[in-house]
């Protein structure tokens, strides 16, 4: 199960999210999203679980919970929404 961590304090690492979800089964995958160009914390991650009963003990256990000093929103994942290609913003209408 895929799982969203929000409000997170820039400072928190792939390890940082690995070791708090690891206390509630065995971790696949954690990350800590970054932005693009300044490899900067975005404050959110996402933490994949494999069993799914420990993936929601996991999450009704840490949301709403104390993570490096920021309230932290846990919960599953949503599957990322097609972001439709190319295309820039028409005015619509005619030119005269």
């Amino acid at each position: 199960m895929n799982i969203y961590v929000g409000n997170l304090s820039y400072s928190t690492t792939d390890a940082d999210l690995r070791d708090a979800f690891s206390q509630y089964g065995q971790v696949s995958e954690a990350r800590v999203a970054q932005d693009r160009e300044t490899r900067r914390s975005r404050g959110f991650g996402f933490v994949e679980m494999a069993n799914e009963n420990e993936a929601r003990t996991a999450i009704s256990k840490l949301n709403g919970t104390n993570l490096q000093g920021r309230t932290v929103t846990v919960n599953e994942a949503r599957p990322r929404e097609e972001r439709g290609g190319g295309g820039g913003g028409g005015r619509g209408g005619r030119r005269y």
